[in-house]
């Protein structure tokens, strides 16, 4: 039996805050040895994590990412309260750079790095990289570089970011001529964009798909040749695959 490798999707989403320190700690003290985390650059070009175009989900205020300086982006609230109440108040919108700095403590783990469109257009390619690989210093080797920005991809092959994974909706959209280019060590793609059957394979591409939070669906991905299963139930899927191998 075919097991994928888990990878825990924006931290803890079930339980915790997604992109936040305390939601990624939570999976990797779960047994994640994969973590997927969104990137936006503030008006101050500081590197935060952070998934959506604005604010509203996540901190309860209008506004984007880069139209605050991270001072006060501090002084909000990644509390996702909608869905957690006041249970986390107190977490903050994380720099990057916490990350690199959390990851250097643990070996072993890789995060995957995802660079928002919305700051691509904002900041441009060459100067997001370069903020987030300074940003990610103490632990750039294990980083894998992520987006659906195939020109920001191309930028960082060039520049000679090693590990790249390009993240697609659709399957067939491997093809493209930019993704060859690109030479990714990982595709991401939509399960919603996957053939209905028929066996999945890049020749020397890792395969990871999102979301899932079933563990007969990850096993029939997996049996189909998927590698990596991104999910917001890290711990549940890792507590029921134990009971497999």
């Amino acid at each position: 039996m075919a097991i994928p490798q888990l990878v825990g999707h924006r931290g803890y989403p079930r339980h915790y805050p997604e992109n936040t320190l305390i939601g990624i700690e939570a999976a990797l003290a779960a047994g994640a040895r994969f973590v997927e985390v969104d990137v936006q650059i503030s008006r101050d070009r500081v590197p935060v994590l952070f998934h959506d175009r604005d604010l509203q989900r996540m901190c309860g205020v209008p506004g984007k990412i880069h139209d605050l300086h991270y001072d006060e982006l501090w002084h909000l609230r990644a509390a996702q309260a909608e869905k957690f109440g006041e249970r986390f108040n107190e977490v903050h919108i994380p720099r990057l750079a916490e990350l690199g700095h959390l990851l250097r403590r643990k070996a072993g783990v890789t995060a995957f790095i995802e660079l928002k469109r919305s700051s691509l257009e904002c900041f441009g390619a060459e100067a997001m990289l370069d903020l987030v690989r300074r940003a990610l210093k103490p632990a750039v080797t294990q980083c894998v570089l992520i987006s659906y920005s195939l020109e920001a991809l191309l930028t960082a092959r060039r520049a000679g970011w090693a590990e790249i994974g390009v993240v697609i909706d659709r399957w067939d959209e491997r093809e493209q001529d930019m993704v060859t280019a690109i030479r990714p060590q990982y595709i991401f793609c939509d399960v919603e964009g996957l053939p209905a059957q028929g066996r999945l394979h890049m020749s020397g591409v890792k395969l990871a798909v999102f979301e899932i939070v079933d563990t007969q669906v990850a096993l029939t991905l997996a049996a189909r040749g998927v590698d990596l299963i991104e999910t917001f139930a890290i711990g549940e899927m890792l507590e029921q695959f134990s009971h497999l191998s």
